[in-house]
């Protein structure tokens, strides 16, 4: 008797907060046979969406013109805003979600690379980023990319749609302020930030609190999956014969 079988494939669907089964493919004698498994692996969703949203809070307090910039916001930006959600972007991976995996090690990255700009001019490593242009390039860069991946969103919940237009809008606040050496800017896009760090901290804590309770206690409102067009049956058949 011959046995083949296949590794199996797994992901966490973050447009219902709910884990996917998997499928083996086991082949017995030329016999193809469909196991279905299970996901026990934990949701990284939530570490992320933490990570990111109270590393943006403290970022865009001081920004908001609260506190000045220090050694808090430095080290949330490595270890939580940063290692955590590159950990988080490596469980997404695991899971098969191309999304998360994108978005969590990106926005890790992010941090990590954020904090190497304020550091390395004090470390005389480097020479200061040039505030009008290179930065404001740069947080330009991260808003366009966080607007694709809001489109993206538009297919998952409410509460992500929320966190990454919100972001999308803060990068480009900061980069205008920047660009144009005004703090007023600056000072709105602080407001903008903090009320986005909130909006991703309540999508992570939705989700625990959705899972634990085993009912949508706190809403993400899913947006529903559209259905797949068929192809008519005069196209199915040209396309079969080519």
């Amino acid at each position: 008797m011959n046995v083949n079988s296949a590794q199996p494939s797994s992901y966490y669907d973050i447009r219902n907060n709910s884990e996917v089964e998997t499928t083996q493919h086991i082949t017995i004698d030329g016999s193809d046979l469909k196991l279905q498994t299970e996901d026990m692996t934990a949701n990284p969703a939530p570490l992320g969406l933490m990570g990111f949203g109270m590393t943006t809070i403290l970022l865009n307090l001081h920004n908001a013109g609260f506190f000045a910039m220090g050694s808090v916001i430095l080290a949330m930006g490595i270890f939580f805003g940063g290692l955590a959600q590159v950990i988080a972007g490596l469980m997404e991976w695991k899971k098969g979600n191309t999304f998360g995996t994108l978005a969590f090690t990106s926005y890790g990255f992010f941090w990590l690379a954020l904090v190497g700009l304020l550091l390395l001019p004090e470390m005389g490593i480097s020479a200061p980023t040039e505030k009008t242009t290179a930065f404001a390039w740069f947080l330009a860069l991260w808003g366009i990319f966080t607007a694709v991946l809001f489109i993206a969103t538009l297919r998952m919940n409410r509460a992500l749609q929320f966190v990454f237009a919100s972001l999308a809008l803060l990068f480009f606040l900061l980069a205008m302020g920047n660009a144009l050496d005004d703090a007023t800017i600056i000072q709105v896009a602080g407001y903008v930030g903090i009320i986005c760090g909130l909006s991703a901290m309540y999508t992570a804590l939705a989700q625990v609190l959705n899972e634990v309770y085993g009912y949508e206690l706190a809403p993400l409102c899913a947006v529903a999956p559209k259905e797949k067009k068929e192809l008519p049956a005069d196209v199915k058949t040209d396309t079969a014969n080519k």
